[in-house]
């Protein structure tokens, strides 16, 4: 099994404000360094390589972020210990802070490239039941053999 991630925010401006020029000359950077830390298999990308253009939601300056890893502690790693977490620390510069869940996690089977329709799924699954094997957040950290054993009951 392979850990997909959906992480949404919502822009304080458009994206060619200068307020969030910094984010935006910087997505680029931060991608390429998801590309190539250990345990990255897939990102959400457009033509122009990001995904802020992908509309999921009706609301334009909700951009998402979807991505494939081979396991919790990748993703972790990436997150928290690399450049990226310096632009984590900043976001309440660029985005509003979203009262429901922002972000879910869930296990694909190893080459399934989850669609946005499949992740939106799982973060309303989140927000309306709270953390379980089939949609959870850094907080619970299922494992795969603990949404297996819900899967095959």
């Amino acid at each position: 099994m392979q850990l997909a991630q959906l992480n949404i925010a919502k822009a304080k401006y458009s994206l060619e404000a200068p307020e969030i020029k910094e984010f935006i000359d910087n997505l680029e950077p931060v991608n390429q360094l998801a590309e190539s830390t250990e345990g990255f298999i897939w990102r959400l990308k457009d033509d122009s390589g990001d995904a802020t253009s992908i509309e999921a939601f009706s609301d334009p300056r909700i951009i998402v972020n979807m991505s494939v890893w081979n396991s919790i502690d990748a993703l972790k790693n990436f997150m928290f210990r690399t450049h990226h977490r310096d632009f984590l620390r900043r976001k309440q510069e660029w985005f509003h802070n979203i009262p429901k869940d922002s972000y879910v996690l869930w296990w694909v089977p190893e080459g399934h490239i989850p669609t946005i329709e499949e992740a939106l799924n799982k973060l309303e699954l989140l927000r309306n039941n709270g953390d379980t094997p089939s949609a959870f957040t850094f907080k619970s950290n299922f494992s795969a053999s603990e949404f297996m054993e819900v899967v095959l009951v």
